[in-house]
């Protein structure tokens, strides 16, 4: 029988060689994964040590109160203390014209103009006679919209012109009632009446 070699021998080398190579790829790896991490740092900082929270304290602080004298107090008049006044009385009556710019009278202030024009008619004898003029009247109402007084300011120098404006308000009325906007007990409207005789061509 031929002895058994032993090949223990030329494994030693293959075995050191094998370690080396192992070696090498474990550094070479751990550099790739370490330069990896570092490029995902940069890309997507993180941080590692954070900074402890800072915390503040905040105290409010209220100015001194100098101490009441008992000679301050006892000098005080609660009866003195007056209420608050009260807003004054609403007006009785105001005075506006049928052009009023007055929020709270321009739509009653159509009202009764429009009212007018379906009564008001140049008299007869009057275009006739070719006689035109103009009339400022003032009359007043209550709030339930009755007629109270009338009277002419400016007569026109016609008789029949005068007439027929004093006729188209007393035909024209009872108007309509206050509304909420005019707050008056009574309410003077001046109004103009102008007669022109306009010509054909």
């Amino acid at each position: 029988m031929a002895p058994e070699t032993s090949t223990r021998g030329n494994d030693v080398p293959i075995l050191a060689q094998r370690g080396k190579v192992m070696k090498i790829c474990l550094v070479v790896s751990l550099l790739i994964h370490l330069s990896m991490l570092l490029g995902i740092q940069k890309a997507f900082p993180i941080n590692w040590f954070p900074e402890p929270l800072r915390t503040y304290h905040v105290e409010l602080i209220r100015p001194p109160i100098d101490p009441l004298n008992d000679e301050e107090i006892s000098g005080t008049d609660l009866a003195g203390i007056k209420p608050d006044e009260k807003e004054p009385p609403e007006k009785a009556e105001d005075t506006i014209s049928l052009d009023t710019k007055d929020k709270r009278y321009v739509s009653y202030a159509k009202v009764i103009k429009e009212r007018l024009m379906r009564y008001w008619e140049y008299p007869r004898e009057a275009k006739e006679n070719l006689i035109e003029g103009k009339v400022l009247i003032l009359f007043t109402l209550n709030t339930q919209g009755h007629l109270e007084d009338i009277k002419i300011l400016h007569p026109s120098s016609y008789e029949i012109l005068d007439k027929e404006t004093l006729r188209t308000i007393r035909t024209a009325s009872p108007f309509p009632p206050f509304p909420g906007s005019v707050t008056v007990k009574r309410l003077n409207i001046k109004a103009n009446f102008a007669y022109r005789l306009t010509s054909r061509r």
